[in-house]
């Protein structure tokens, strides 16, 4: 049963070859180079983000666990670990996704890692359905709010609102499906880009929510669920302000990680809003964001595995 809704723990994975990955640009639109660098450069950029968001988060007393990328075979998306899911029963969930080469990323030695230093109780195993094309890909496909049990999900090529269902019933969750688009009015690849659901709020572009229905829906459980709903706008989802996760320190302090463009980009009554609730921390990777299609909340894996008594 999930008790903690924010977590004091998170997984990165520090990438060994990270790069622009053309197998997943047709779905995901915030991939967007505007010059293509030779590929050791990107790769040695994003390496450099990664330790620097490290360090930040570590500074400020984070606890972040960080297990390496191998080599081999190449894997141009590891620094995303949301082909895997904790939570505080015990149970894993892994997921299928879309791109076979990101298939490879759910690497059994992550996980060998992982049951080396948590308690791990039972696998919840749905990549089989990657066989009949089907998709659900983790906490990018999923907004979990833990506290009340609820799985928000905005349809696209990589979230399959069955297979939601299915995960929902099996860890007694209430799903909340809805449709969502960008400015090009292209369905937004992942639920995490256009929200996030905090203990005391939710950041949401409810612009990108076309259908009145869904709009109502999605409203009414934020509100049900006593969250102060910050809207962002379709601009500021394209420069990743949707794309945030709250953590706790290990002294208890709360903050919100989000990327420098994200910042950026939300105007000063926004920030005031977000910095009602907690400090803002904000961490600048742009060549993971560029390139990646992804930003520092698809980066982090929350834990919320009992540490084992080592």
């Amino acid at each position: 049963m999930e008790t903690q809704s924010i977590p004091d723990k998170i997984l990165m994975i520090r990438p060994a070859a990270f790069g622009f990955n053309t197998e997943t640009a047709d779905t995901n639109k915030f991939q967007q180079p505007t010059a293509q660098a030779p590929a050791q450069a990107i790769a040695d950029l994003a390496i450099q983000e990664f330790d620097n968001m490290v360090d930040i988060l570590r500074k400020h007393d984070v606890d972040v666990l960080v297990l390496e990328d191998s080599p081999q075979p190449v894997k141009p998306d590891a620094v995303f670990p949301d082909w895997l899911s904790f939570h505080a029963n015990g149970h894993v969930i892994l997921y299928p996704l879309a791109a076979p080469s990101r298939r490879i990323c759910r690497s059994k030695d992550i996980l060998t890692q992982v049951e080396a230093q948590f308690e791990v109780k039972q696998y919840h195993h749905f990549e089989q359905y990657e066989a009949n094309k089907r998709f659900l890909e983790g906490t990018g496909s999923i907004v979990f709010d833990r506290e009340h049990k609820v799985a928000y999900a905005c349809s696209s090529p990589r979230t399959d609102a069955t297979l939601l269902a299915k995960l929902c019933k099996e860890i007694e969750y209430q799903p909340v499906s809805f449709r969502a688009v960008d400015e090009q009015e292209q369905e937004i690849y992942h639920t995490n880009m256009m929200m996030m659901v905090g203990d005391t709020y939710a950041v949401v572009c409810m612009d990108s929510v076309l259908d009145g229905a869904d709009r109502l829906l999605l409203t009414q459980i934020l509100r049900t669920t006593k969250k102060d709903i910050i809207e962002i706008s379709l601009a500021q989802v394209a420069a990743f302000a949707g794309n945030m996760l709250q953590v706790r320190s290990k002294s208890g302090e709360k903050y919100v990680i989000m990327s420098e463009s994200a910042k950026k980009v939300l105007n000063p009554r926004q920030l005031e809003r977000l910095e009602s609730h907690n400090p803002i921390l904000s961490i600048p990777i742009p060549t993971i964001q560029m390139y990646g299609g992804g930003s520092v909340r698809s980066m982090m894996a929350e834990i919320y595995l009992n540490p084992l008594d080592l």
